[in-house]
């Protein structure tokens, strides 16, 4: 016999977003929630990366609002240390476990279907969601909204194959194979400039494989975050908010694309991996100077454009071939982790949200300022307030980003609630600007932004422009 449950939200994944937005909207109503998920473990694609990932900014601003991720330490060695602690996957699927059990059902509101496919509404909108265990099939009336939580597609390469063509014989593994396959090769030839690529990189080098038996395929590179400018603490609000400013002066002062991330490169805000290539990218990751230092050893980069296909004596890539040779190791980092979707609305009429990006690189805090805007905010208000912010890739998307998250932010000051709301919200960087930065860093800040904001429908014209001619050259 089929089960049927009564709902006010549907949630549909259990990812970080999933989580951020039944943790806000538990706290601001008195909602009943059912949350849907592929995986036996809340935590979405954490589930599948490899053993050895971890997050590329601080552990402070990921999560869910009310539950502080990690001890808020720093780490005393390695290539971040220094530096605010990063969670690695496994702390993060433990997170959202304790999150799940001691937060969310605990509250006696949550409902949570383990290893369940959502199938949607059938004829009298009733929701189904189907166990990928035994096949049974959970009805849901939903009496509010269904939450798609799915909108950012994040990919891993364990649960994509390659999109090339891999000849028999040819050793070609995900990432997560890495660690088990710990013997000497006669080279490790890592395909993918993303962060996963650089954390297989990174990974072989601090395990002790010699720079040179490493080759890095990278279609394209890509600007960095100086992981340094984004840390939290007291002792960094001074330059958290400062790096801000700067950003924002170099998109007051710039007058061209090329000229706006010159000016963001020499203030330090934005750093590259090679200073001889241009990058062409933007993909939010960051990285510290020592990460940086320990993947410029390795000297043996392809650029020439995506890989083709693997045959046992070479590798054939789209602007040109390159040698392969007996005993060669290839790790596949080539799935695009936040694939460039075409954005929808976040409020789909009085029924449906899709969880997308609402500020610049953060997608816990967004999925929680949404649901923060369902609970306060009038619904012919909502959309207006939470425009999609742009997933990044080229690198174009860094102001794309920033003039999104600005006109949102603009919007959310006029709302009282809301602001109330941001004061309280531990996922929100800005929420210690009262007291803990001094006047004259967030006066700078303020003149920046103030400066910015009339300058930067122009610039982008003129950025996106730029774009438009190089793809069609």
């Amino acid at each position: 016999m089929q089960d049927l449950l009564e709902t006010d939200y549907l949630i549909v994944g259990a990812g970080a977003m999933g989580m951020a937005f039944a943790d806000a909207l538990l706290q601001e109503s008195d909602a009943r929630i059912v949350i849907v998920d592929r995986h036996a473990r809340p935590g979405g694609h954490w589930n599948d990366a490899y053993g050895y990932v971890r997050l590329h900014h601080p552990s402070t601003f990921y999560g869910v609002n009310s539950t502080p991720l990690g001890a808020d330490r720093k780490d005393a060695d390695g290539l971040n240390r220094g530096l605010y602690e990063m969670a690695s996957g496994p702390e993060l699927l433990d997170y959202f476990g304790e999150v799940m059990d001691g937060r969310l059902l605990a509250s006696g509101r949550v409902r949570y279907l383990a290893l369940a496919d959502y199938e949607g509404p059938d004829a009298h909108d009733v929701h189904g969601c189907r166990s990928l265990v035994n096949g049974s099939l959970t009805q849901v009336r939903v009496h509010r909204k269904v939450v798609h939580a799915t909108h950012t597609g994040t990919a891993v390469p364990s649960t994509h194959p390659p999109r090339y063509r891999v000849a028999p014989g040819v050793r070609c593994v995900a990432p997560n194979a890495l660690p088990a396959m710990a013997r000497e090769h006669t080279r490790y030839t890592v395909i993918g400039s993303g962060k996963t690529g650089i954390d297989a990189c990174l990974w072989l080098l601090q395990n002790g494989t010699p720079a040179d038996r490493i080759r890095w395929i990278m279609p394209n590179d890509a600007w960095f975050l100086d992981r340094a400018n984004v840390q939290p603490g007291p002792e960094n609000f001074e330059r958290f908010f400062g790096a801000l400013a700067a950003q924002f002066e170099c998109i007051a002062d710039a007058d061209s694309r090329r000229d706006l991330f010159q000016r963001l490169e020499a203030c330090g805000e934005l750093v590259r991996l090679d200073l001889q290539v241009w990058p062409t990218k933007y993909r939010c990751a960051t990285v510290s100077q020592e990460e940086l230092s320990a993947l410029r050893r390795i000297r043996n980069v392809v650029r020439q454009g995506r890989v083709r296909r693997i045959e046992l004596s070479s590798l054939v890539l789209e602007g040109g071939t390159v040698d392969g040779v007996e005993g060669e190791l290839y790790i596949d980092c080539s799935a695009c982790a936040i694939p460039a979707r075409a954005p929808v609305p976040v409020f789909e009429g009085e029924h449906a949200i899709h969880l997308q990006y609402v500020r610049t690189c953060a997608p816990s805090f967004s999925a929680a300022m949404i649901a923060a805007v369902e609970c306060l905010i009038p619904e012919a208000e909502k959309n207006a307030l939470c425009r999609p912010v742009p997933k990044p890739s080229e690198d174009v998307g860094w102001l794309q980003m920033w003039a999104v998250s600005m006109e949102n932010r603009r919007r959310w000051a006029k709302h009282a609630p809301l602001m109330r709301w941001l004061e309280g919200a531990r996922l929100d960087y800005s929420a210690c600007v009262r007291t803990q930065v001094p006047v004259a860093v967030m006066q700078r800040y303020a003149d920046a932004v103030k400066a910015a904001a009339p300058r930067m429908p122009e610039l982008l014209r003129a950025c996106e422009s730029r774009s438009e001619e190089r793809a069609l050259a």
